[in-house]
């Protein structure tokens, strides 16, 4: 499988599970006490947990994670998953932790900017994805 066709499907992957979250999220807002409504979305979405304070930490550590040099969605799906998170959820969990805690990346999504802001798929010369 070539790395453009891969790169796709991370992407499709990516943008369904943020859209989903979206859906399912309450809210956002980031409350500096233990995020109740952080872990009720989880719940809401199936998103099984055991810890409620790490997860908590783990979601607010998303956005910081998406703005350091040479992060991608990729690495952020794995820190969340060698956290606990069944890999099969990191998307989802990745996307409701974004629009909780740093909701202005949503926007990226709405208007096709999101890789700008992330520089997921910087280097990969000649990628076109239809409607971004």
């Amino acid at each position: 499988m070539s790395i453009v066709i891969k790169a796709k499907r991370n992407l499709t992957v990516t943008l369904v599970g943020f859209a989903t979250a979206v859906t399912v999220a309450a809210p956002a807002h980031a409350d500096p006490v233990a995020d109740n409504s952080f872990l009720n979305a989880l719940t809401n979405a199936g998103i099984g947990y055991n810890d409620p304070t790490s997860t908590d930490a783990l979601g607010r550590s998303i956005c910081p994670m998406l703005v350091e040099p040479g992060k991608s969605l990729a690495s952020v799906y794995s820190t969340v998953t060698n956290n606990g998170i069944n890999p099969d959820m990191a998307a989802f969990f990745t996307g409701i932790a974004i629009s909780m805690y740093c909701p202005s990346m949503m926007t990226g999504i709405g208007n096709g900017t999101l890789l700008n802001q992330l520089g997921g798929l910087n280097g990969l010369n000649g990628l076109r994805i239809p409607g971004l």
